[in-house]
């Protein structure tokens, strides 16, 4: 028998959710395939298996959580899928009659307590409901499973352990309660969070928690950009196999102004500044499961076609929960578009332990002041400066968000390759 572990996946990795099971207990498995799917607070990971055989046992169910190196599940290497092991078929048919006969009177006491315990109306349970329950001091019988096969699932016994205590609180207030009553009940549904969007949720708090955030807005006039694009991008095309998008311009004016004001560039360590001189761009991408930032590395380096095709790349791998820890680690600072959504103006939270994040939004045609008497309509957009005011300045993120917005109204400057 061999034990599948849960494997390392990361210094900062230390447990994980099981998503799903890929394979059934009974099916063989060559070595190397993927036989679960792991969910932890960065990425979405698929866990092998080390030998090739026949899946015996799962050790823990979709839903629980599990710890690195912890066994979840048992592989016979001799078995034969849908039936038993040949390792103990052969010992079967090698074992002498009289011992085969002892074994099955020392099997008879185990095999009439099974019989008595399947003719019990016991409820159909996972272990970690039933673990939880037993926690909780929760009797099985009282608890409404959700799963179509009637089986309790552990959000079943959570959902149950709130009702007493609603009732409890609500008790002494009795003219509330009879007001209730006379209301239809309001449907509602209990789902529980995944992993990454609890990671999500506690790293945003901690984040408003631990810094200085403040927020700066100014706009841009976006025709320049609009017109070379407009020009250009056929060119672009057929040249580099990749669309000249809005998000090249926005990360080589970021990283021009970085390069300004380096202390958005920074972190802060205990008393010290560390200030780097790279510049690994995090580029903020919507999933089915939540937010995650993937890095596009060194994007100082790259023309206009490589930032491209670096965030398309990035973009496809996290839409596919392919990502990989090492693609989310190491930014130095985060641009976030809003206004694929149609956000007009919002106030973006920094991606710690960076200390600057530039929103972009949406597009809209508004009225402009060319002069004293002239009012033309361009198509503008809001941009947000998030910084942490515990090292940048005011002077300094101004200056930061009108350096980007001079460079997007002048974009023949930043086309120096692509």
């Amino acid at each position: 028998m061999t034990e599948i572990k849960v494997p390392e996946l990361g210094e900062s990795i230390t447990e994980g959710t099981i998503s799903q099971w890929l394979k059934e207990v009974g099916d063989y498995v060559e070595q190397g395939e993927f036989i679960a799917e792991l969910e932890t607070d960065k990425v979405n990971a698929e866990i092998p298996v080390e030998t090739s055989g026949v899946i015996k046992e799962f050790k823990r169910e979709p839903g629980d959580t599990v710890e690195i190196g912890e066994v979840i599940a048992i592989i016979d290497e001799g078995g034969q899928a849908g039936g038993s092991s040949s390792t103990s078929e052969d010992t079967n048919e090698k074992q002498p009659a009289t011992e085969k006969q002892a074994d099955t009177k020392s099997q008879e006491p185990a095999k009439q307590e099974e019989e008595a315990q399947s003719t019990t109306n016991r409820p159909l349970a996972s272990p970690a409901a039933r673990k939880l329950a037993r926690e909780k001091g929760i009797s099985l019988d009282a608890i409404t499973p959700t799963d179509p096969t009637g089986k309790i699932r552990r959000q079943d016994v959570e959902a149950h352990q709130d009702k007493p205590a609603q009732s409890k609180a609500a008790s002494p207030q009795k003219p509330a309660l009879t007001q209730s009553a006379d209301d239809p009940t309001k449907p509602t549904e209990r789902e529980k969070m995944s992993r990454r969007r609890q990671t999500i949720a506690k790293r945003l708090v901690e984040v408003q928690q631990t810094s200085a955030m403040l927020t700066t807005f100014n706009e841009v006039d976006m025709t320049a950009v609009m017109d070379l694009r407009k020009r250009r991008k056929d060119a672009f095309l057929d040249k580099n196999g990749v669309k000249l998008g809005f998000m090249s311009f926005f990360t080589k004016a970021v990283v021009g102004a970085l390069k300004e004001f380096p202390l958005l560039n920074a972190e802060i360590q205990g008393d010290e500044l560390l200030i780097k001189k790279y510049y690994d761009i995090g580029i903020a991408v919507s999933t089915d499961t939540g937010l995650v930032v993937p890095v596009l590395r060194d994007a100082d380096r790259l023309g206009f076609a490589g930032i491209e095709r670096g965030i398309g790349d990035l973009g496809k791998k996290a839409r596919d929960n392919k990502l990989q820890l090492n693609d989310m680690q190491g930014g130095t600072f985060t641009i976030t578009n809003g206004g694929v959504f149609g956000s007009l103006w919002s106030t973006p939270i920094l991606n710690a332990p960076q200390v600057g994040i530039l929103g972009m939004h949406k597009i809209q045609m508004r009225p402009v002041a060319i002069d004293n008497e002239r009012f033309e309509n361009r198509p503008m957009m809001y941009l947000a400066l998030s910084y942490d005011h515990r090292i940048v300045d005011g002077k300094e993120a101004v200056s930061f968000l009108v350096k980007v917005k001079d460079m997007i109204e002048d974009p023949e400057q930043l086309l120096l390759e692509g």
